[in-house]
């Protein structure tokens, strides 16, 4: 697609916003089709999928906010001239077609749109089937915005593909795809992995850790445990596994107290053998996968360890690659812990909750990427372009 004047994309977000807000109510039948058929079984899926008044002002909030923020394309990231006179510049670029596969959420089909837009690239929207009349009602918003401009509906699509169908497309895409973002649990990565022929970018899973240090604050441990656990289950930056240092001040006590605040929010507790022998009466662990396991529910596991050592260890083996913390007042401590353990994010005395575009202050997010290549984090706008080396001559060659 070729590069559009930073204007021309603005008018097209500011449109949306008013579109978004002028069909407040087809949106809202669209998604109660959705909600009226789905299996609330899965209540972290059905949280996700839910739209109300409030989610439509986040969305308009969010096309709002990428088109305050400066355009990411073409811009300078260095310059030099050579001895034999070339000068190089390096310059970002569009990444061209992104494809984002993701379940349930409906205002994905916002934020990964108007990130993509913005950063000059084509979207592939691929939602799931229990978001489909959200999601078309959304891409139709879409595509009335940049008609409204004279643009293309190509610059963002909605894929209407079954699972075998997606499965085909991955292997033997009819057009050209740069980039595949699979935004889901680990089904859906693997699913991807396997069969995509061009870049993956993982948005991994959660299964997000919280160490107690032996000095840490344990009211303040309390509180955030409690946060990051219970705030919001169904996103991947709640907390899933607590581990306690053996060395803390009153550790059996602490481990009772910590059971009842649990309890009596409603978290169930599975434990490791160690706290087993504190807190008898909660069930213990039979299979050490779990330690891998995301929950997306109000279940937590309670673990020992003797030092920050195997407490780095044990997150490292076992994490998600996606947030971990550390509750200490030890500043040295936690400069360690952050250091080592392998995340996207790593915090010292704070909810893993924080783990978001939003509250990071990036914005709207594509996905929160546990890949090392190219970023890890949020995907803001910033992130959504690669670079592009510009070498002005006046009829060098190299001999």
């Amino acid at each position: 697609m070729k590069l559009l004047k930073t204007d021309l994309k603005n008018k097209v977000l500011q449109d949306m916003e008013r579109i978004l807000d002028e069909n407040r109510d087809e949106l809202l039948q669209a998604n109660k089709k959705d909600l009226d058929a789905f299996n609330r079984d899965d209540q972290a899926l059905y949280d996700r999928l839910v739209v109300d008044q409030k989610k439509v002002d986040q969305m308009i909030q969010a096309v709002k906010e990428v088109r305050l923020q400066d355009d990411p394309v073409n811009k300078e990231i260095s310059t030099r001239e050579l001895d034999n006179g070339l000068k190089i510049i390096n310059r970002t670029a569009p990444f061209g077609t992104i494809m984002i596969i993701y379940e349930s959420r409906p205002d994905v089909t916002i934020e990964a749109a108007v990130l993509a837009f913005k950063a000059n690239n084509k979207i592939l929207l691929k939602g799931g089937k229990e978001a489909y009349h959200s999601n078309k009602a959304l891409v139709k918003f879409w595509h009335q915005a940049l008609t409204e401009n004279g643009l293309s509906k190509d610059y963002i699509q909605f894929m209407e593909m079954d699972r075998t169908q997606t499965q085909e497309f991955l292997r033997n895409p009819d057009q050209e795809l740069d980039l595949i973002v699979p935004r889901g649990g680990e089904r859906l990565i693997n699913f991807v992995k396997e069969h995509a022929k061009c870049a993956v970018l993982i948005s991994g899973r959660g299964n997000n850790f919280l160490y107690v240090h032996k000095e840490a604050d344990w009211e303040k441990s309390l509180k955030v445990i409690l946060n990051a656990k219970t705030h919001k289950i169904s996103a991947c930056n709640a907390l899933d596994k607590i581990l306690v240092d053996t060395q803390i001040d009153g550790y059996e006590d602490k481990l009772k107290e910590l059971q009842q605040v649990l309890t009596a929010n409603n978290v169930s507790i599975i434990v490791d053998d160690k706290v087993k022998k504190t807190l008898t009466n909660e069930d213990a662990i039979t299979d050490e996968s779990i330690w891998q396991e995301e929950f997306l529910a109000m279940k937590c596991v309670i673990g020992a360890v003797d030092n920050i050592d195997e407490a780095m260890e044990k997150i490292n083996k076992n994490s998600g690659g996606h947030s971990a913390s550390i509750m200490t007042e030890n500043n040295s401590v936690a400069k360690t812990f952050m250091e080592n353990v392998d995340c996207a994010a790593v915090y010292q005395n704070a909810s893993t909750r924080f783990t978001d575009g939003g509250q990071m202050g990036v914005g709207a997010e594509l996905a929160i990427s546990t890949d090392k290549l190219h970023h890890r984090g949020p995907l803001g706008l910033k992130q959504l372009v690669t670079n592009k080396y510009y070498v002005f001559g006046d009829g060098q060659i190299r001999v």
